[in-house]
């Protein structure tokens, strides 16, 4: 073993930057390419920026750790694509902040749940999920059809993913508080759901 290599472990601080160094060269040639590639800045077509009430409904989706159990991420390997249709393309969540792909399945992958069900089933379904799968071991979210939905905060949200590049229209932020009054976190959650996937299952 070289002295410098010696003196490389033994010297906690060198040792740190170069671990740095290291890590941030291999994470720079993983992202940059991506940054990049059209496919994964150019929405697939028929993609657009979610409505307001489905925007309300992804965030409620994240704020109760539905990600945790459930991927939108379909591989391309048969054994999926049959079980769960067309394969997840970067196109499909250029609008999502943060995207829901994950790996993890201890429920269904939902990148194609919307319209398979109605919305009665989905409401029955979070309401108490054994009332339609009696083995399922997802727990309930009975107090989503307690609380509403804050208009204005939806459109801070809109306006900051305008900022981002999201292209939507002034008149579609400003309308977006009278599209969710009276709106029920259940609700929103439900038009999220049912949007998902439309636009791949729809080609």
């Amino acid at each position: 073993m070289s002295q410098g290599h010696k003196r490389l472990e033994k010297n906690i601080i060198l040792m740190s930057v170069f671990i740095v160094i290291a890590v941030s060269l291999g994470g720079l040639v993983e992202i940059l390419p991506l940054i990049f590639q059209d496919q994964v800045r150019t929405p697939l077509e028929g993609v657009k920026p979610y409505p307001p009430l489905q925007l309300a409904g992804r965030d409620i989706y994240v704020r109760e750790g539905c990600y945790n159990c459930h991927s939108q991420m379909i591989r391309p390997f048969r054994s999926e694509t049959e079980r769960y249709g067309a394969f997840s393309v970067a196109g499909e969540s250029v609008y999502d902040r943060p995207f829901q792909w994950g790996s993890k399945r201890t429920g269904p992958d939902l990148a194609r749940v919307g319209g398979r069900y109605s919305d009665e089933w989905h409401l029955i379904h979070l309401m108490n999920p054994r009332d339609v799968v009696p083995a399922s071991n997802m727990p309930g979210y009975p107090w989503l059809m307690e609380n509403t939905i804050d208009g204005e905060l939806v459109q801070h949200k809109m306006g900051a993913l305008q900022t981002l590049g999201d292209p939507y229209s002034d008149e579609e932020i400003t309308a977006a508080a009278d599209a969710v009054a009276g709106k029920t976190e259940m609700q929103a959650l439900i038009a999220y759901l049912q949007g998902l996937g439309l636009a791949r299952s729809n080609r």
